[in-house]
């Protein structure tokens, strides 16, 4: 009984704290929250109520798929998936999907505040329980459908990043990298896998994804990891590994911190121009509607890119005490901005030649979508031209449509990966759906 009426005044304040954002959502600012290599930020807005408007998870309706920009054409590659989250390319093309979700984060969102983002993620479309595993799809029919599929491996841990070296596979757990031996042309893998190195994760694991790629020569793994909390309120020890990318040595497992001060890092991928590392980044909240700009970078050495201290290079958030001046002072402006509160994860450099020349080079991110901004931005895969390895111009809306004339989200797109011929591939987490982006 008494759960019940926790529950009740959950709701109500629930409710409440919705109606109170519409009567603020007058007040807020309606720009478009920075884009591009300058974006122009304004003051902070802090407000008694944060903005919360929420495209609730429908999913698609029968024959419904999102839209896709003049001169291309979107079919579903595989549906009726598992939160299908994060995708990884084969060498002899065939595609692996992680189906996951959140673990348990018992020390995550305690008290009513905790219990009110809980009920924004469910609704939203984040709470399904993780299917732990991942999907290998194969093939390509007639209608553009895989043609085969089965499950590769499973009894993981919400898995998230993958990726081949010769003939090891490797896995990011939420709490570990894992590898496995893989043999060319596999549809199965049973053995249970090797840890190579930990992950923090723990009972708060506020940011749980954990994305990888290797480097060049196979001798290095390099891991997202996000932070514990929004702006370290749960204290800096709880941060400590976090927010960040993590070097791991793949012989002897050492890990070191590669590059810091990145809030919620989550797409990794490797400039075909200039060879850099780059990652899309996902910024704090309760900053205002403008504030601040979830961006992609080039990832450097030793960097620290100013989280929590300082936003967008030396912009300081007085949030945070004690402030760390010495950091702020060092702390780099980030490449290019994606939009505020647009939950960019996503990331792949076109390198192939099915799409048109105008694409060659350049990055698709996939827009996970915001919860907290009015009017909601993101539930959409952009396109970035870039010119001798740098991003140039403004985004480009490639695939859009993901929600409906009533504000519910029928999809919401996350990894983003280029497959073997040469088409974008799009993995929808509330739409359950592999969505393969090709030229009209």
């Amino acid at each position: 009984m008494r759960t019940l009426q926790i529950l009740a005044v959950y709701t109500i304040l629930f409710s409440a704290v919705l109606s109170l954002q519409a009567c603020a959502q007058n007040a807020t600012t309606t720009g478009n929250g920075g884009y591009g290599p300058h974006p122009t930020l304004p003051e902070p807005h802090h407000s008694l109520v944060p903005t919360v408007k929420i495209a609730p998870a429908v999913g698609w309706p029968a024959g419904a798929t999102p839209v896709a920009a003049s001169g291309l054409a979107v079919r579903a590659y595989a549906r009726e998936l598992d939160h299908p989250r994060w995708l990884y390319v084969l060498p002899n093309g065939d595609l692996l999907v992680a189906e996951t979700n959140a673990p348990p984060k018992p020390g995550d969102g305690k008290g009513i505040r905790g219990a009110i983002m809980g009920m924004v993620m469910k609704k939203a479309g984040a709470g399904v329980d993780s299917a732990n595993r991942i999907t290998l799809l194969r093939g390509i029919d007639e209608n553009g459908v895989a043609q085969t599929r089965s499950v590769f491996l499973q009894g993981l841990h919400s898995p998230f990043g993958m990726a081949l070296v010769g003939h090891t596979l490797y896995v990011a757990n939420t709490d570990a990298v894992l590898r496995f031996h893989y043999t060319d042309g596999a549809t199965h893998l049973s053995d249970p896998g090797v840890k190579v190195a930990d992950l923090p994760a723990g009972p708060i694991n506020h940011h749980w994804t954990k994305n990888l790629i290797a480097s060049s020569d196979g001798t290095r793994l390099y891991v997202t990891v996000g932070s514990n909390s929004n702006i370290a309120e749960n204290g800096i020890a709880a941060e400590e590994n976090r927010a960040c990318i993590l070097e791991i040595d793949i012989a002897s497992g050492k890990t070191r911190v590669f590059a810091s001060g990145l809030r919620n890092p989550n797409g990794l991928a490797w400039n075909p121009q200039s060879g850099a590392l780059w990652t899309t980044v996902n910024e704090r909240d309760e900053l205002g509607n403008d504030l601040v700009p979830d961006y992609m970078t080039s990832v450097k050495d030793g960097a620290f890119y100013g989280w929590p201290y300082s936003y967008f290079g030396q912009h300081v958030d007085l949030r945070v005490q004690p402030q760390k001046p010495e950091l702020v002072a060092r702390a780099i402006a980030p490449d290019y901005a994606l939009g505020s509160h647009t939950a960019s994860l996503g990331l792949a450099f076109y390198d192939k030649a099915l799409l048109p020349a105008h694409y060659a080079n350049g990055a698709f991110i996939g827009q996970h979508g915001s919860w907290n901004r009015n009017p909601r931005v993101g539930y959409k895969v952009v396109f970035v031209a870039f010119a001798d390895g740098k991003p140039k111009g403004m985004p480009e809306d490639v695939l859009t449509g993901f929600v409906n004339a009533n504000g519910e989200a029928m999809g919401r797109p996350v990894g983003v990966a280029v497959d073997a011929g040469g088409a974008v591939l799009v993995a929808d987490d509330v739409g359950n759906t592999i969505w393969r982006l090709t030229p009209r």
